[in-house]
């Protein structure tokens, strides 16, 4: 089948196990854990997509797909059901000589020569299913193209001392990439790699063949594929990013992101303001009801709920009750979660569907004279009444 030349086709990278995550990705892909009340991390990457006008998105799955796919079904909550084009999920498939998973970033990459081909596109967006952002990839692009960049890789500035956790860019007066260091003791530069390259397709389909002729390699991007790009003597650039980006591969991260979004002038601004939209599937949940006794100071209630207890600065998910004389503080629920009457949830993450039942207590406070510990609740567990789940206790 032919299919019309694309100027560039995104693939976003959402197989990964998420271990970081503990209990919240047990049966759930990382990229599909809820987000900031009604939002699904992916949401994000796709929605930054749309609104950058790319309308052709491999979606790279492998662990825990389930609910994932069913999430994304045939794109139309993002406008990517479309007959040419629009949204693909591409797990890793059996073929006639052999059947293996993922072994990478690079090698998921590879294993989907032949569906980037059908589009035959002058590049290729690689962008990750877990990061939480706003971003123009359009003016990405553009840049991209302005500079004839083979490569081009988007970076933010981060402090000095944090800059050994990251891939660091070291780059001339012009943006031009001399030097990449995969989380170097000793950082030369503060531009931190975010995961998000535009490539040159003649360019990348070369290296990912050759990378997958290397035994040697570990078929990533970041260690194999690019530097070796760089030692070639091909044209990379560095584009500076500065708005919000957040890696929530973590239970902190995780909490501090949706945090970030409550306040009258938040981090991470999830409403409008000229700001892009955040597209998601709707579940047409009727509006929330909050009680008149129901006391609600710096929190964000999703639709579907029902509130008769007392939020304080916390993220309540759709489709969530929370019952009478309950105090949640600095916690995230997820949705369609019951909390009932009494229950007390301080710093905390409680997973979907949960039930907390009566006089059960989760988590502690936080003095701000130690590290916050994050109690977490798996989805679909039930904490039985007058249950204690301690400070930072994964249950």
């Amino acid at each position: 089948m032919n299919f019309q030349k694309k100027r560039c086709v995104a693939m976003l990278l959402a197989g990964g196990q998420g271990s970081r995550l503990l209990v919240l990705t047990e049966n759930t892909a990382k990229p599909a854990v809820p987000f900031g009340g009604k939002y699904r991390i992916i949401d994000f990457p796709l929605s930054n997509c749309v609104n950058s006008g790319i309308d052709t998105v491999g979606i790279l799955t492998q662990y825990q797909p389930l609910e994932l796919n069913e999430y994304i079904g045939n794109g139309q909550p993002w406008g990517l059901n479309r007959s040419h084009g629009g949204v693909s999920v591409l797990p890793p498939y059996a073929r006639s000589k052999k059947s293996e998973w993922y072994k990478g970033t690079a090698n998921a990459i590879y294993q989907n020569i032949s569906f980037i081909e059908r589009y035959d596109p002058e590049n290729v967006l690689i962008l990750s299913g877990d990061h939480i952002y706003r971003m123009d990839y359009a003016k990405m692009i553009r840049f991209h193209e302005e500079h004839d960049s083979d490569v081009t890789i988007a970076v933010r500035q981060v402090p000095m001392e944090e800059a050994s956790r990251f891939g660091i860019m070291n780059t001339n007066p012009d943006g031009s990439i001399y030097e990449f260091e995969e989380k170097p003791k000793h950082p030369k530069s503060n531009n931190a790699s975010m995961g998000i390259y535009v490539f040159k397709w003649s360019i990348l389909k070369q290296y990912l063949i050759a990378d997958e002729e290397d035994p040697n390699s570990e078929n990533d991007f970041g260690k194999n594929v690019i530097p070796a790009i760089l030692n070639a003597g091909h044209k990379l650039f560095a584009y500076d990013f500065e708005g919000y980006w957040k890696d929530v591969g973590t239970i902190s991260s995780l909490w501090e992101a949706n945090m970030e979004t409550l306040g009258p002038d938040p981090e991470f601004n999830l409403y409008g303001d000229g700001v892009a939209k955040i597209y998601a599937r709707n579940y047409a949940l009727p509006a929330s009801y909050i009680d008149v006794h129901s006391k609600n100071i710096n929190c964000l209630i999703a639709e579907g709920c029902e509130v008769y207890g007392d939020i304080h600065h916390s993220v309540i998910s759709t489709g969530c009750r929370v019952g009478k004389g309950a105090l949640i503080e600095d916690s995230v629920i997820m949705p369609n979660t019951v909390i009932e009457d009494g229950v007390i949830i301080r710093n905390a993450i409680i997973g979907e569907d949960c039930k907390v039942c009566k006089g059960a207590v989760i988590g502690g406070t936080f003095t701000g004279t130690e590290k916050r510990q994050i109690s977490v609740v798996g989805k679909a567990h039930v904490i039985e009444a007058n249950q204690v789940v301690k400070p930072g206790e994964v249950i």
